[in-house]
């Protein structure tokens, strides 16, 4: 009897250990190896991503959120692929996973929104940091682009922050994106006063000027007949670093060379004129 059991006991483990231990054991040891082996791979190809993303000189920050973006997913192929060799059914899983993202999609329109805008800003590059833009309504110098905003500083130093995707749905004037620029400005003189000398003050002026570019020719020209004064359109060419300190140099010393020179700048003023009309009295009997 004792014989017996011992000898069913054995058979038993023998069928036990040869129908479940064995091929779950292999199963076991598949699926590590397709977990370790897709790491690798997936190493790999990331390795190959970013330095085909390096060549191509895009944003570091653009690099690592896509690289994190791709890893995820390629990871989650390779979990997917090992839970499949242990036998475990991931068709729910994948389908509670596609629901979960559908859900948080939903959710997060506008943050997916200001994301995709800011994929988009971070390869095109419609700017850079440090460049000096206007966009959504805004001015101000760049000082970083992220996934979401974009935040930048006013000329008084005020940090403004701006959603992606305001920017993006919106013109975009980038003033740094060219090393010149065309400086335009008016200046206005009396009627009364000598117009061609005034055109000579203004080409001496410019000739003085060492930040403006001799070539292309600065254009100095009768813009405007206005009501109040003869308008003068003066527009040079500087670099574009220089703008805004060459304006301002330059509309002082018009001013000074004007006052110097006798000639006015008018301010807007309007003739009034009154004309009494003399009282005009008929008796009746002058009508008669």
């Amino acid at each position: 009897m004792e014989e017996t059991l011992s000898m069913f006991t054995a058979s038993d483990i023998e069928r036990y250990i040869n129908t479940y231990a064995i091929p779950w054991a292999i199963n076991i040891a598949m699926a590590i190896a397709i977990f370790v082996i897709g790491r690798i791979i997936v190493g790999i190809l990331l390795s190959v991503f970013r330095r085909v993303m390096a060549k191509s000189k895009y944003d570091e920050m653009l690099i690592n959120f896509v690289e994190s973006i791709v890893s995820a997913i390629l990871m989650l192929f390779v979990i997917v692929a090992s839970l499949d060799q242990l036998g475990v059914d991931t068709t729910s899983l994948v389908a509670i996973v596609g629901a979960a993202g559908l859900a948080i999609g939903l959710s997060l329109q506008d943050s997916l929104k200001n994301f995709a805008a800011g994929v988009m800003l971070l390869v095109f590059k419609p700017f850079k940091q440090g460049n000096y833009v206007e966009a959504a309504g805004t001015a101000g110098i760049v000082q970083k682009i992220g996934i979401f905003h974009t935040v930048m500083t006013s000329l008084d130093n005020k940090e403004i922050t701006i959603p992606n995707g305001k920017i993006y749905s919106d013109n975009i004037t980038n003033y740094s994106a060219k090393d010149t620029r065309r400086c335009d400005m008016t200046f206005g003189i009396g009627y009364d006063d000598d117009l061609l000398k005034a055109k000579r003050i203004l080409q001496e002026l410019v000739d003085e000027e060492t930040r403006i570019m001799k070539e292309p020719a600065c254009l100095i020209g009768v813009a405007e007949l206005g009501d109040s004064s003869v308008n003068f359109t003066v527009r040079p060419w500087v670099a574009a670093s220089d703008n805004l300190a060459v304006r301002l140099a330059f509309t002082e010393a018009v001013k000074l060379r004007f006052d110097a020179e006798g000639i006015s700048i008018p301010y807007p003023q309007m003739d009034v004129h009154f004309f009494k009309e003399a009282d005009k009295t008929v008796s009746a009997k002058e009508s008669a």
